[in-house]
């Protein structure tokens, strides 16, 4: 491999300087105001605009050879831009990166000054409008001195829930039930489906990179991030994992050309947080380990990397009390521990490809983000961080730590100055930096940006939300609904004409199910009740606190949700269907229910197509439901439906 290596890489020195080329397929090259360079009839876009084709610009080499000439042509600041993962910034908007479009005045200095050229978007809309938006930035990008392309990047849009920092709204997408919906289902093949349609719609929009899956083990039922799981089995967890990355990277075991680079997350132990506070959070900054199963946490990534998975990003959360290879592990985050990211993936578990930290945990963490906002204050994104055990370092020493424990890249900034800071003062080695971009850019030329880095609007227009992947969506929503229980044989729904009383269901979607809507109960053959599980704000003065779901799991009196069950149930036999986003405890909700189903994220149509036997619910539970609170309290934060009693065991579900 190395020989024929040193083969392209000498033959391409020749062709350069004029010697005959030998045949290649001439790729398509997307060019705005760049210039193309023809070397024995074959174009190649001249990304450093010298009129001579310099190996980097070769798109015959293999990525590595590229990306190691494209390295040796940088400067310092040039490979600190690379390992910055930033915001595209946006006009209007409360949360970064969210309004009507990219605000070009202040990402114009961000890409041809600092040289960041990772991007998150948040973004949401009309798919054309978003290629369109996604071109912009492409354009601007090939102004730079070498003309790197931009990897844009996004949190999960394919599904229901939507939470500022994890998900974003998929406007256009086709939608599927949450990743606990896919487990629910259970269908690799299906999953794996599910991905390489996410991975048309992402790449018809300029979408590179996935920061998904999440391989988190949902050991803890009161955490806020279970929907994002496949659940609590490592050996079901492992499976989707694996047919996740495959399914976007477009490959068995590697990244295709055409394909979206999975960021695999959160290197580990995230969904053990100590009483399921979450990370994001000061106050939920600990993983903790109390039945000794951290090992059950590495399972499904290993299936990650099998996949051939190209990126990891660690978790938040310190891993409080917890020795591995007999060494207490320091008591810092995730990203800034040597012992997890070199020791244990990179040296035990073999990974080869770019760690890049999750989002904010170089910034200064302010009075705020210790303790929280004043009473009466509204919480909001000013002084937040998620350095945690290090908040009291140097900002340039969070930048050293973070890459000498094995960081390339840092999410969420654009503090290139630091970072070339620690370097100049000799805190970080530049053959680690070089390490780290190599990396980086190599993903880009694997997935041929640097030819062509622009999309077609009017062909996003045509894949995005397509009447097949949306169909295969809603299927999807359907299969994933859990039946747990089905008195009188109640289900499959006898519809026509039945005088039905709603909560949390569309009238227009029920008549056209054959329905009859009334708003009097009295008058109601029947009852439909949509509802979510219950949850606290127990930290409304924390930003991540006040979105978030946290605490009791449990239906109370006096829950305006709960009394329209008991009124309904007393009347009339009633479907109550819950949205599972955490394990909710239905003790006092089954014995009311006729018909009782779990909710994994679907639209009123995919339900109600369940409901009538016209896609039948298949759905089995990826983790149990707990009884009781007390039974939860009681139970460990890292062991897998461990619950006294469950009320329903993990994969247990029904079916018509």
């Amino acid at each position: 491999m190395r020989v024929l290596q040193r083969l392209l890489i000498s033959t391409a020195l020749a062709v350069a300087a004029g010697s005959p080329a030998f045949a290649a397929d001439q790729p398509a090259l997307g060019v705005r105001d760049g210039k193309i360079v023809i070397v024995n009839g074959l174009r190649f876009r001249d990304l450093d605009r010298d009129g001579r084709l310099s190996p980097f610009e070769d798109w015959r080499l293999s990525p590595d050879a590229r990306a190691a000439d494209l390295v040796s042509r940088m400067t310092l600041e040039e490979k600190a831009g690379e390992m910055m993962h930033g915001t595209l910034p946006a006009v209007g908007g409360m949360i970064p990166g969210r309004g009507q479009g990219y605000d070009l005045t202040k990402l114009k200095p961000l890409i041809l000054e600092r040289h960041v050229t990772t991007f998150i978007t948040r973004l949401s809309g009309d798919p054309a409008w978003l290629a369109e938006q996604n071109n912009t930035v492409q354009a601007l990008a090939e102004q730079g001195r070498l003309g790197v392309p931009v990897t844009v990047s996004t949190d999960p849009r394919h599904h229901f829930q939507f939470v500022a920092g994890a998900s974003v709204a998929g406007v256009g997408f086709s939608q599927w039930p949450e990743a606990t919906g896919l487990a629910a289902i259970g269908d690799s093949a299906l999953v794996r489906r599910f991905g390489d349609i996410a991975r048309q719609e992402y790449r018809a929009v300029g979408i590179h990179q996935a920061l998904s899956p999440m391989a988190d083990l949902a050991t803890e039922p009161r955490w806020s991030r279970i929907s994002g799981t496949f659940g609590e089995d490592p050996e079901l967890a492992g499976r989707m994992v694996k047919a996740y990355v495959q399914g976007f990277q477009g490959g068995e075991t590697s990244l295709t050309p055409n394909g979206v680079s999975a960021v695999v997350k959160h290197w580990v132990g995230y969904g053990a947080s100590s009483k399921g506070f979450d990370g994001h959070n000061s106050y939920g900054r600990y993983a903790v380990f109390p039945a000794g199963r951290f090992d059950l946490h590495l399972k499904p990534f290993d299936q990650a990397f099998a996949a051939g998975v190209v990126g990891v990003m660690p978790t938040y959360a310190i891993l409080k009390d917890l020795s591995l290879d007999g060494r207490p592990l320091e008591p810092v985050g995730a990203g800034f521990s040597k012992q997890l990211l070199t020791d244990q993936l990179r040296a035990k578990h073999g990974f080869k490809g770019i760690v890049v930290s999750d989002w904010a945990i170089t910034n200064d963490c302010s009075d705020t983000c210790r303790n929280g906002f004043p009473a009466g204050v509204r919480p909001s994104f000013q002084g937040f961080s998620t350095g945690w055990g290090v908040e009291d370092l140097a900002k340039v020493d969070r930048y050293a730590k973070g890459v000498n424990a094995g960081l390339d890249q840092f999410g969420g900034v654009e503090d290139t100055a630091e970072l070339v800071a620690a370097v100049k003062a000799g805190k970080i080695a530049p053959a680690r930096i070089d390490d780290a971009a190599r990396r980086i850019l190599a993903i880009k030329f694997e997935q041929g940006l640097f030819e062509n880095p622009y999309v077609d609007p009017k062909a996003a227009g045509a894949v995005v939300g397509s009447k097949t992947f949306v169909a295969e969506g809603r299927a999807a929503q359907s299969a994933a609904l859990t039946l747990l229980e089905n008195r009188n044989g109640l289900l499959p729904l006898k519809a026509a004409g039945r005088k039905v009383w709603l909560k949390g269901v569309s009238p227009d979607v029920a008549r056209a199910h054959g329905l009859v809507p009334v708003e009097d109960l009295a008058q109601a053959e029947l009852a439909i009740v949509r509802t979510a599980a219950p949850f606290q704000t127990l930290h409304p003065n924390y930003m991540f606190g006040s979105l978030q779901h946290e605490g009791d799991l449990s239906f109370h009196d006096g829950a305006a949700d709960y009394e329209a069950i008991k009124a309904a149930s007393a009347r009339v036999p009633t479907i109550v269907a819950v949205y599972l986003d955490r394990p909710a405890i239905l003790t006092n909700v089954r014995d009311k229910a006729t018909a009782l189903i779990g909710d994994f994220g679907a639209g009123d149509d995919a339900f109600l197509d369940a409901l009538i036997g016209v896609a039948p619910p298949r759905g089995k539970l990826p983790f149990e439901l707990p009884s009781s609170m007390a039974a939860v309290e009681a139970q460990a934060e890292d062991a897998p439906h461990d619950s006294a009693n469950p009320l329903y065991p993990i994969h247990f579900g029904l079916t018509y």
